[in-house]
């Protein structure tokens, strides 16, 4: 494992403030408009921070999300539901499901085609929401995804495939059937003039973090540490600009995770040097949906200004987290944690257990003291590769 420390900026050039507690709580009001909707659990895991010598680890557990096995439907249909609100010059803080589904809106919205570039998550989410609201969707996978992940996406009606590319080059094909056809492109990428739907997936993704805040909140917790995963920065910049929203200059410590072979964000910020730097070629990691090249260009923004560090991680780290989670310590509950979900719980289990990473351990002040939070973003979304991981020990893809 590989880290990079940046020093925190007494003045931020980005303003955050749309990723805060007002927007929060819109976001969060939306959400639960959706009759699938209930808050998922926070797992604490008492024993796992004896065995690692910390104070607590809690570990958001999101395999329960919306029945999807993942949280990627949040930021998909909180975007897809404030492009119907402009589409129709209502408010947007009056969109609710129930609005959406009505045959008033359907009769003035018509059909209307989403697509999307996804390593499987975000894809499905895309593909449930547009289910849900009777709307169409189109989904493109790059090549080597899973084909479990790509029938999830077909049975909620998409009209799917895998390409013959790596992910970033599938975003760029997505964006340019979106242009030709007049279909609505939802990705979480943002790139020069395609930030506002990128930012509303952003957005989307507040309706976990806050419910983590309560939570911990509700037993009187506050980590002093978060280790969040980053494939093109959008879901670790969401975390980093609500947490720092809430809790200003004592924010906890905040860590952003990436796969050795798809480590845009780990690379951009080694090289400190103002420009985004890009991992080209396959990125043939078990951590598919993490396996992005190119930073998002507003979640970098964020990340560059806020977080504290980014730790480049390789395969084997996202299994060990995988098995440590399925495989509790008797009292802890277990967690179903995919190869994407798993890997700072892994990284973390590695710091603190072997002396050769001792460096690391004082850099990032992992002491007795600490109180470190998880977000698993996915369970067992390609269960055939999740049985190979825990129950055989491999972590080739």
């Amino acid at each position: 494992m590989k880290l990079v420390k940046l020093n925190r900026k007494k003045k931020p050039s980005i303003n955050i403030d749309f990723l805060g507690v007002e927007e929060a709580q819109k976001v969060h009001t939306f959400h639960k408009s959706f009759p699938q909707y209930e808050p998922t659990p926070l797992a604490v895991l008492n024993k796992l921070a004896q065995e690692l010598n910390v104070s607590k680890v809690f570990v958001k557990d999101e395999s329960y999300r919306f029945g999807l096995n993942a949280f990627k439907a949040l930021g998909g249909s909180y975007a897809i539901g404030q492009h119907l609100a402009s589409q129709l010059n209502i408010d947007p803080a009056n969109v609710t499901y129930d609005k959406l589904v009505s045959p008033e809106v359907k009769e003035k919205l018509g059909e209307i085609t989403f697509i999307t570039a996804t390593d499987g998550n975000h894809g499905r989410g895309v593909a449930w929401t547009a289910k849900k609201l009777e709307q169409k969707s189109v989904v493109y996978m790059p090549k080597g995804s899973s084909e479990e992940r790509l029938q999830h996406i077909k049975n909620l009606g998409a009209n799917a495939s895998i390409t013959s590319v790596n992910y970033d080059d599938t975003v760029r094909l997505a964006a340019e059937h979106a242009e030709k056809n007049n279909w609505v492109l939802v990705q979480d990428t943002a790139w020069e003039n395609y930030e506002e739907i990128p930012k509303r997936i952003m957005q989307g993704y507040i309706t976990m973090v806050v419910e983590t805040y309560e939570q911990l909140k509700e037993i009187g917790e506050k980590p002093t540490h978060i280790f969040i995963q980053a494939g093109v920065g959008s879901l670790a910049a969401t975390v980093q600009g609500f947490f720092a929203n809430v809790y200003g200059e004592e924010r906890p410590i905040t860590v952003v995770v990436e796969p050795d072979k798809a480590n845009c964000i780990f690379k951009t910020a080694e090289a400190n040097d103002g420009e985004l730097h890009y991992v080209k070629g396959d990125m043939d990691t078990i951590m598919a949906g993490l396996a992005c090249g190119e930073p998002s260009t507003l979640g970098w923004e964020i990340l560059k200004d806020y977080a504290d560090a980014f730790l480049s991680c390789p395969d084997n780290i996202a299994a060990q987290g995988m098995r440590i989670l399925a495989a509790p310590i008797k009292g802890d509950v277990q967690v179903i944690s995919g190869e994407s979900g798993a890997v700072g719980v892994g990284a973390v289990s590695e710091i603190l257990r072997r002396s050769q990473y001792a460096e690391l351990k004082e850099q990032l002040n992992l002491t007795a003291d600490s109180k470190i939070l998880f977000f698993s973003t996915e369970g067992d979304t390609d269960a055939t590769h999740y049985k190979k991981v825990v129950w055989d020990g491999a972590y080739s893809i």
